[in-house]
């Protein structure tokens, strides 16, 4: 550790959001399988049916999670009306209200992570860097209730640039009036959160791997299995003053 901080400190961190902070992956499988049971249980819809209808919905969805033609809430409901059997596609409008229920739910931030988010605010700016479509990632924001535990929030999708480029990074920077060389970047993607940040020149970058048995690399600084292990990897930094209580969102 002493290697990579030496004189240098901490005054941000930046953190990635889909399954780093919140387990996206796994939270809208769980929430699929639920509705499986849900469409089989109270719908009548065959097992094996209702099995293959969640699994495209959960493809479609995650190849294309918005679509502005749409209202944010009626794209899923389009999205199971596509995958549902043609007999069963006047409920599509049911099921989607209870998928979003069911996934903000099993999306929400554990009481680990918000202790961690809250601890390190003490000491740290915080910032939420994150890639996708603007409506479907403030959706989340929103929903989860993200907004308090942070200094600045960047969506890709409101932006000119997308992680890996450098300036999505650099831009946080500016919005936190902190300099590249004092920021950690803390995310699941190597090609992306970690190959981004080493761009930007930050102090360090921190990779939290989607599995645990993905190949070991020499490209982060250090690999850790939950980000709640975060703080083991910090230096030990003389608190900073925090000059602004409002949220920057870019």
């Amino acid at each position: 550790m002493d290697g990579v901080y030496e004189d240098n400190y901490v005054s941000a961190i930046f953190f990635d959001l889909d399954n780093t902070l919140i387990q996206t992956r796994k939270g809208d499988s769980k929430a699929c399988n639920k509705l499986v049971e849900i469409l089989h249980n109270e719908y009548g819809v065959p097992h094996d049916v209702a099995t293959e209808s969640g699994a495209n919905f959960l493809r479609a969805f995650r190849a294309r999670p918005d679509d502005e033609s749409y209202a944010i809430h009626e794209w899923p409901a389009h999205l199971w009306r596509n995958c549902l059997p043609k007999n069963y596609r006047h409920i599509a409008k049911n099921i989607s209200a209870e998928w979003l229920r069911l996934r903000f739910k099993y999306l929400a931030l554990t009481a680990d992570v918000i202790h961690l988010l809250e601890s390190l605010r003490e000491d740290y700016l915080l910032g939420l860097i994150t890639n996708g479509p603007s409506r479907a990632q403030w959706q989340k924001i929103e929903k989860l209730g993200l907004r308090k535990y942070f200094d600045c929030v960047l969506v890709s999708g409101d932006l000119p640039w997308e992680k890996p480029d450098q300036n999505i990074f650099l831009e946080a920077c500016k919005l936190l009036s902190v300099e590249a060389r004092h920021c950690i970047m803390v995310g699941d993607k190597l090609e992306t959160d970690i190959q981004g940040g080493k761009q930007a020149d930050l102090l360090s970058t921190v990779w939290i791997p989607l599995h645990k048995d993905d190949p070991e690399s020499d490209l982060p600084d250090f690999t850790l299995q939950n980000v709640t292990e975060l703080p083991d990897v910090l230096p030990n930094s003389p608190k900073l003053k925090r000059s602004a209580s409002k949220i920057a969102v870019c």
